[in-house]
Order: C-alpha cells, then sequence, then structure tokens
C-alpha cells in the first residue's frame, strides 16, 4: 500500500488539496505556501524517511477554539509536511473502506454532505419515526482508543510501513501553551485523516444500528435515532449506550443528549416546525436553529464594529462572503422574516460606521459619504419559503 502512497499522482493529488485548505502553520511554523518549494529539494530524502521507516511527525501544536456557553474546542494542527503524509494515506485509504460505510452516514465522504442527512432526518419524522434519540459523545475526539482504532484498520490495511505511520501520528505529542503532552487516545481534530478515522470507528457503531433495524443518520460524531414511540425510544437508548460504553469504549453526554420530539430536535444547525396545514398532518419544515442565527449575528457584529481600523468596502466584502455561505447552507429553510429583521440591523451598524468615520478630522468639509448608497448583498433576496414556523 505505501506504494500506492507515495505515487507521484496520489502525491500531487494531496499536494493540491493541502493548498486549497490552507490552514495555520503547524510547530515548526511552515506555511502551506512554503510547501511546494520545500519539496523542490526535499522531497527525495522525505520519500525514503517514509520508506525506511524513519520518518517521524513532530508534535502537533494545539490551539484551544472557543466552543459557545464559555467552553472551548481543542484542535491539533499537525505540520504542513505531515499534512500532505496524512493526505495521501487517507486518499488511498478511502477507496478501500468507503464502499463498506452505511447509507446513512454522511459526514466526509464523496458526495455527501450535512444538507442530506437534514432531509432524510426529515423524511424519517415525516414517515411517522418522530420518537428521536439524540445523543451526543462527549469528547469524542479526545476520547478515541487507538488499540481499538488500529485493529479496525489492520482489517484492510495490511501494509506495516502505512500502519507504523498511522500510529505515530496517533501517538504524536501535543504542545499547548509552550508544554508537550504525551497522547496515548484520541484523535487530533483538524488533521487532514481524523474524519476517516473517525468514520472508520463510528462504522461499527452504524452496522450494530442495522443489525437491529433501526432508521438513524450520522454525521461524523452526530448522530441520531428514529422509532415510532417512546418505550421503543427507552429501550433503544440504552442499548445503544451500553454498545458506545462497553464495546467501543465511549462515553455519552447526558446533559446533551435525550430522546426528542420533530419540534424540540436540531440537527446540523437545522430545526423543525410543523406547517398546520389542512390536509398535511405529521408535516414539518425546515426553519434554522437559535444558535445558527447567534453566530451569524456575532459575526456580523465583530466586522460592523464602528472601532475596526477596516474600510467600508473591505466590510461589505466580508459580510457579503458570510453572508453567501451562510444563505447557501440554509438555503431552502423558512428564514424570510428574521433576515429581513437582521437586515436592517446591519444596515443601520453600517451607517453607524459611516458616521464614525465621517466624524474623523481629518474626514471633515469632505462629501457625506452616508448618501452614498453601499451595495450589500441583500439577506432576504434568497428566494426562501414564505412561512416562517418561528
Amino acid at each position: 500500500m505505501i506504494e500506492q502512497v507515495l505515487h507521484p499522482r496520489n502525491l500531487e493529488r494531496a499536494l493540491r488539496q493541502v493548498m486549497v485548505n490552507k490552514g495555520s502553520a503547524g510547530i515548526d511554523g511552515m506555511r502551506t505556501d512554503q510547501l511546494v518549494k520545500y519539496l523542490e529539494t526535499q522531497k527525495p530524502a522525505l520519500l525514503e524517511d517514509v520508506k525506511g521507516n524513519e520518518y517521524l511527525p513532530q508534535p502537533i501544536l494545539g490551539v484551544e477554539i472557543p466552543k459557545g456557553g464559555g467552553k472551548t474546542r481543542l484542535l491539533g494542527i499537525p505540520t504542513v509536511i505531515d499534512r500532505l503524509m496524512q493526505q495521501a494515506v487517507s486518499q488511498v485509504m478511502m477507496y478501500r473502506f468507503e464502499k463498506e460505510f452505511s447509507e446513512s452516514s454522511y459526514g466526509f465522504r464523496p458526495n455527501r454532505s450535512a444538507r442530506q442527512a437534514v432531509q432524510k432526518s426529515k423524511e424519517y419524522i415525516e414517515m411517522g419515526f418522530n420518537y428521536i434519540i439524540d445523543i451526543d459523545l462527549k469528547t469524542f475526539f479526545d476520547e478515541v482508543d487507538h488499540c481499538l482504532l488500529l485493529n479496525l484498520i489492520y482489517r484492510k490495511v495490511k501494509c506495516p510501513i502505512t500502519m507504523r505511520l498511522i500510529r505515530k501520528w496517533l501517538r504524536a505529542p501535543i504542545m499547548l501553551k509552550g508544554k508537550l503532552t504525551k497522547r496515548t487516545k484520541g484523535v487530533p481534530q483538524g488533521s487532514p485523516i481524523s474524519p476517516l478515522l473517525s468514520n472508520i470507528l463510528l462504522h461499527e457503531l452504524d452496522k450494530e444500528l442495522e443489525r437491529q433495524g433501526l432508521k438513524f443518520v450520522r454525521y461524523a460524531d452526530d448522530f441520531s435515532i428514529y422509532v415510532k414511540s417512546k418505550a421503543e425510544a427507552k429501550t433503544t437508548g440504552n442499548k445503544v449506550y451500553l454498545y458506545l460504553r462497553d464495546k467501543l469504549k465511549l462515553t455519552i453526554n447526558r446533559e446533551k443528549s435525550g430522546i426528542r420530539r420533530p419540534v424540540h430536535f436540531e440537527i446540523l444547525g437545522f430545526r423543525f416546525a410543523s406547517t398546520y396545514v389542512k390536509g398535511d398532518k405529521g408535516k414539518y419544515q425546515l426553519i434554522v436553529g437559535d444558535k445558527a442565527w447567534d453566530r451569524l449575528q456575532q459575526s456580523l457584529k465583530l466586522i460592523t464594529r464602528k472601532t475596526s481600523p477596516i474600510s467600508l468596502a473591505e466590510r461589505i466584502t466580508k459580510i457579503n462572503e458570510i453572508q453567501l455561505g451562510w444563505l447557501n447552507y440554509f438555503r431552502g429553510a423558512s428564514i424570510y422574516s428574521k433576515l429581513k429583521t437582521m437586515d436592517g440591523w446591519l444596515r443601520n451598524r453600517l451607517r453607524y460606521c459611516i458616521w464614525h468615520d465621517w466624524k474623523k478630522p481629518e474626514r471633515k468639509g469632505k462629501p457625506n459619504p452616508i448618501r452614498c448608497k453601499p451595495k450589500v448583498m441583500r439577506m432576504h433576496g434568497a428566494e426562501p419559503e414564505k412561512a416562517d414556523g418561528q
């Protein structure tokens, strides 16, 4: 397998993907735009080290990012060289595992998306499976058992060099706040190979749920199970809890897990609202969850802070980038009236920015820029559905 990993065509594809993903520099400070120049001189030595089992990954740079509710999430940033090798291995391994993954798994897979997962969830609910076992795994990426994961990989990857590479990446120490820490479990969230490794482990859960004949949706470590009665939900939830604890050695976050009804359930930023239309009993429409609205507003508030030292044109460019991505993800949901309200709020904030800039001493006596209406993409021009459900 290592020959396929180190094939020039596979390495070139991996290099393009690393360059497209960009990302921050690792512990060595090398950026993605410096990788091509590095490989021009060091590529032969790198490949020889890999083939001779002398390649040693560098420590991972740990970065804590806000998660919400005052909590943080730990991301692990490998060096760009390690990211290149992980991407190359992941591409080859994907062909061996992808064909066996469940149809109900949608996260980080070719030709699958979060929107497909949401639509499948809506389909199950409208079929009458409206008791939802919503399960949240507690710090999943930090709790993965290395021995269990490596045994699962070994079923399809018999190449000893590739297996040693994966083991080295899993055991690479992490540097957090200037201190190196050993790692005996967990998959670094932020590395190119971590999505595939998480799918390999949780595929065991998919097989167990399919064996029981259950309807479920999984996107990476977010998954929900759909049944028709509360009693069945309780029985199924207990079985899944025991399987995760005893077989996969994973812990459920009891505070965020539970049995939900559709109107109290959220999946990947979406919620469900009953249509209450005659002849459409049991039908639901998609709406946007409160957390997604809050994240959008906080992003826009940061850009339109009047004391930020950026020009009006730069503000509008950044606003349009955020809005375009947000609208593309939530298109088709019932969001018209809320977007119209937020559009007015956003324009008011832009006016404050213009007035604040105009009142600076160097701008006094110049034409009032507020008369020049900025071309901001109207948030409510995205052809959403008229009904709100909010």
